[in-house]
């Protein structure tokens, strides 16, 4: 009888074993290959922060209004030469790697629907602020198409 038990208790333990599912990794979505290629720009293409001027005090939320000449400014996803988008920089020292995407963060300001100005809201204190145009891909154009940084006080 001991016998019988231990056979038929080894038996279930096999058995339970055998159902348990062993844990599989999370399905993950694979991520969009991201196309690396930079879009090239127009030789005297510019971009510039029209509002606020360099120096100003000013309360926020403020405004930033930017400027773009010599290219064409285009919503984020297609990528063509001599077009992009506006990238805000905040308070960086200095620039992101101008051959790779730019980041998402709250010191890198995307605009991909091709705007044309920001209101932001930044704390009390003395600021940086700086353009970069990138093509649809969020990758600067070859040559790097960025605007003189400016200083701003918000009070």
């Amino acid at each position: 009888m001991k016998i019988l038990s231990v056979a038929v208790f080894a038996s279930l333990l096999i058995f339970s074993a055998s159902c348990k599912k062993e844990p599989t990794a999370p399905a993950t979505q694979p991520k969009p290959a991201v196309n690396m290629t930079r879009a090239k720009s127009a030789v005297g293409a510019r971009v510039f922060i029209v509002e606020p001027q360099n120096g100003a005090t000013v309360s926020s939320p403020l405004t930033v209004k930017f400027g773009i000449e010599g290219i064409e400014l285009a919503p984020a996803g297609e990528l063509k030469d001599n077009s992009g988008h506006h990238h805000l920089l905040i308070d960086m020292e200095t620039l992101p790697p101008l051959d790779q995407p730019l980041p998402f963060s709250d010191k890198v300001l995307h605009f991909g629907q091709a705007q044309t100005e920001a209101s932001v809201n930044l704390t009390p204190g003395t600021h940086t602020l700086q353009l970069v145009l990138a093509g649809g891909n969020h990758i600067p154009h070859d040559p790097p198409v960025v605007s003189e940084k400016i200083t701003i006080t918000v009070q």
